[in-house]
């Protein structure tokens, strides 16, 4: 194929990665480790030479905040996409509901706000157990605006279900969102579920999780769902309850104050994939995107090391060099980069095929993206997704402690209990308020 082929070769591998089979919402098969050559694992990385390298990468890493303790983290100027520092950019771990942003760079744009939905049992069905859930009930009508509040404000995996139902289904979304990380040049994004709950060999990046915000960022109705505090949400019979955005930079809670110019983006959490924040802020003009993935503990740590990171950005690292670049969509010209080669394995617990609610599951597994691993996986035949089976959620969640990020039930005037879970994103159950 020439490079001046309309679609680069590395588009097209990608590409080609997006269309192979998506298993069915239940479905449970094995993810085959394939080996890469070792001529692949010196290739030029998307974004850059320096992103490939694990570490800190920055012009002046002394500069930087002290007590950094995620696994990988990326500071990026939302115009120019200049990377401006990052550590282990292309390191694949679990996303947690951050992956909600790409699933809304799917979808978001093929409903109106105003369009009315009447949910079914079908739409619910297949929510895994633990789930975090906002409060959508079968016979209920909702309108398309109050479906995405409950994804960004509660990361409702109920709120998720019933939007990828709208869509065509589970596994036809999830096909779809493989080829919307494709077109990104997102090729660290292996998407087996759209809500981001624990799967086996789901997975994304800090470097993938900024082009998600980023490219979310362009669309008004992302902007302002990102950014809405709180909302009202129907409960049935006329009745409403109050549903709290959990960015807790946003908000302003459990410790935290309010960070200064905030504008969204999405937190998660799981008990798997600990905590990960994609948070974007706008100060004197200038809008700067940081994500930070599995810090070591505490679930403020997420926020503060994002708040520390972005108080860099406009401080010190407004005279940094850059490291790297966030490319630019496939579809929008992009594609000149060659494919990464850094899918390197985590280490520890939270390794690269990611376990089930319990913790425990399936050994790491090198799941690889780019030309060499996408060749080897087509040649080959493996390339297959690892589903858990999810419980129905149409009443109140059982499980252990995998909800998101303040994804914890609220419980509509009336309806079923919070979310039962040892651990919830704030700590405690969610609780609904109700309105006339």
């Amino acid at each position: 194929m020439r490079d001046s082929s309309p679609l680069s070769r590395r588009a097209v591998l990608g590409l080609t990665a997006a269309a192979l089979p998506v298993a069915s919402a239940t479905a449970v098969t094995a993810v085959t480790a394939v080996a890469v050559p070792a001529e692949a694992a010196t290739a030029s990385v998307i974004g850059g030479a320096r992103l490939a390298r694990g570490g800190i990468q920055a012009s002046d890493t002394a500069s930087l905040p002290k007590k950094l303790t995620a696994r990988a983290w990326l500071v990026a100027d939302h115009e120019t996409g200049e990377v401006l520092a990052a550590s282990n950019a292309h390191r694949r771990l679990a996303p947690a509901s951050t992956l909600k942003m790409l699933f809304a760079d799917t979808v978001l744009g093929k409903f109106a706000r105003t369009e009315r939905h009447t949910v079914t049992d079908a739409d619910l069905a297949g929510i895994p157990a633990g789930s975090s859930l906002v409060g959508v009930k079968p016979g209920i009508t909702y309108t398309v605006e109050q479906l995405w509040q409950g994804v960004f404000l509660r990361s409702g995996n109920d709120a998720v279900h019933v939007l990828a139902h709208m869509n065509g289904g589970v596994a036809h979304t999830v096909a779809e969102m493989q080829t919307k990380a494709a077109d990104l040049q997102a090729l660290d994004t292996h998407v087996v579920s759209p809500d981001g709950f624990d799967h086996a060999g789901q997975l994304s990046s800090a470097y993938d999780l900024t082009l998600f915000a980023r490219h979310g960022l362009r669309d008004d109705d992302f902007r302002a769902y990102c950014a809405t505090r709180t909302a009202d949400f129907p409960a049935g019979k006329k009745k409403t309850f109050q549903i709290q955005n959990t960015d807790r930079l946003l908000t302003g809670s459990w410790g935290l104050d309010v960070y200064d110019g905030l504008i969204g983006v999405k937190n998660g959490y799981t008990s798997h994939a600990g905590n990960t924040f994609t948070g974007a802020a706008t100060r004197g003009g200038r809008t700067l995107l940081v994500t930070v993935m599995h810090p070591a503990s505490g679930s403020n740590a997420v926020y503060e090391e994002t708040a520390a990171l972005l108080d860099w950005g406009f401080g010190k690292g407004s005279s940094a060099r850059a490291v790297g670049t966030l490319v630019t969509p496939v579809s929008e010209g992009g594609g000149a980069a060659s494919p990464s080669a850094t899918m390197r394995a985590p280490q520890g617990a939270a390794g690269a095929g990611a376990s089930g609610a319990s913790g425990g599951g399936s050994s790491p597994v090198r799941l690889l993206a780019g030309a060499a691993g996408t060749a080897a996986l087509v040649a080959g035949g493996a390339w297959a997704l690892r589903r858990r089976r999810g419980a129905g959620a149409t009443g109140t969640a059982r499980g252990t402690a995998t909800a998101d990020v303040g994804e914890v039930r609220d419980a509509a005037a009336g309806g079923a209990a919070p979310a039962r879970q040892s651990e919830s994103g704030d700590g405690r159950p969610g609780r609904g308020r109700s309105t006339e």
